[in-house]
């Protein structure tokens, strides 16, 4: 009874992900007020700071909101009722691309794409050359519901070719996790979350605007009140923002940077990536099967569920027993796969929690598995320099 009151938590989930303990005490710090000049420097570093991140000469905007309304932000301020779109629809996110389309009267072309496969940027660009008069095209970089990961450098070049189009990229769980080149990829819009690899809580969308999207921006004829691009830019630009900000979330965001910029983007996406690998390989050398069939995101590792074994059964029992918040399957994917993350606040003995407790699990539910074959097979990888 003592052991189970004392369990430890582990959030393993593909957002909310750990804040760490220096971004949770610069948070802490008494509340200020977002139009006192003490406000401003802090808003100024970490507008510069999500440049660096994005990767982009461009303003980003930070919205009081989940990534959800960055997205809707990105249909309803460049598109107007009538105008056609392309959306990438490989899971729940893509889909809900299509979702707030329609929800704004833009006309909605799906490329539908199997569950667990990127989509083929081919088949994007045949879609773009027989329809030249499609406005944009939605993508996410990393499909969280699957654990895939779509091609945007390779869209971009495509939709570069196109005046009248833009790209348009749902980067919350790939932001910060892989290398994303905001300008040099010709990426036109680009969304991620607070509480993703920017190891925040939920709370903010940030959303990064090219020049030729701005100049869609000016003709589109949609309605928006809280999330206007346009104004939000006017005021942003001078350090504030259109209406009140998550100032604490703000004032965190700026250690986030700091500790960010400690590691380089380089050792950042590089040590994000060894965890990925050796999640991946740990899973496989537990005698699991992976969910992707390519081209799988770093955010996450998506698992299949042994035959006979409820995928559910494998996630509620990860927290249950072993405190490990993990995620299951989404929709079609219920019951079968479960999802562990290691982005953002993640390091090797995260890893090796998640692939120990998962063979725990699984034995425990009279599945078949070597304990340690995947932990084993983990650490190799997480030794390599």
């Amino acid at each position: 009874v003592l052991f189970r009151s004392m369990l430890k938590r582990y959030l393993l989930a593909p957002g909310p992900t750990p804040v760490p303990p220096e971004v949770l005490l610069a948070m802490a710090h008494p509340m200020i007020h977002h139009r006192a000049p003490e406000f401003d420097p802090i808003f100024a570093e970490v507008r510069e700071g999500l440049k660096w991140l994005f990767q982009t000469r461009n303003d980003v905007l930070m919205l009081a909101s989940s990534g959800t309304g960055g997205m809707e932000g990105s249909v309803s301020n460049f598109l107007s009722p009538g105008d056609k779109a392309l959306c990438i629809n490989g899971g729940k996110f893509g889909e809900r691309w299509g979702k707030i389309c329609k929800a704004f009267g833009v006309q909605v072309t799906e490329i539908k794409v199997e569950w667990g496969h990127a989509v083929d940027p081919k088949v994007v660009a045949d879609a773009l050359k027989a329809d030249p008069s499609i406005k944009a095209v939605y993508v996410q970089a990393s499909e969280t519901s699957t654990g895939v990961s779509h091609d945007v450098k390779a869209l971009g070049e495509i939709v570069k070719g196109y005046e009248n189009t833009i790209l348009v990229v749902d980067a919350i769980t790939a932001l910060g996790v892989f290398d994303i080149k905001t300008d040099a990829w010709g990426l036109d819009v680009v969304i991620t979350g607070s509480q993703k690899a920017l190891m925040l809580p939920p709370g903010m969308a940030f959303v990064s605007v090219s020049d030729k999207a701005w100049a869609f921006a000016e003709k589109a004829k949609n309605a928006s009140f809280y999330f206007n691009f346009k104004k939000e830019r006017e005021n942003q630009a001078k350090n504030q923002t259109l209406f009140t900000p998550t100032v604490s979330l703000i004032i965190g965001l700026q250690e986030v940077f700091r500790m960010m910029k400690a590691e380089g983007l380089e050792k950042m996406f590089a040590r994000q990536g060894q965890l990925a690998h050796a999640m991946r390989e740990g899973m496989k050398a537990a005698g699991l099967a992976l969910f992707p069939k390519n081209s799988p995101s770093d955010a996450l590792t998506t698992v299949c569920a042994p035959d006979g074994v409820d995928g559910q059964a494998i996630y509620k029992n990860l927290r249950v027993q072993y405190g490990i918040t993990a995620a299951g399957g989404q929709d079609q994917l219920k019951g079968k796969v479960f999802r562990l993350s290691h982005m953002g606040y993640a390091d090797r003995f995260d890893v090796i929690t998640a692939v120990a407790a998962t063979e725990m699990v699984l034995k425990g539910l009279g599945h078949s598995v070597k304990l340690g074959s995947g932990v084993g097979k983990a650490q190799e990888i997480l030794m390599a320099k």
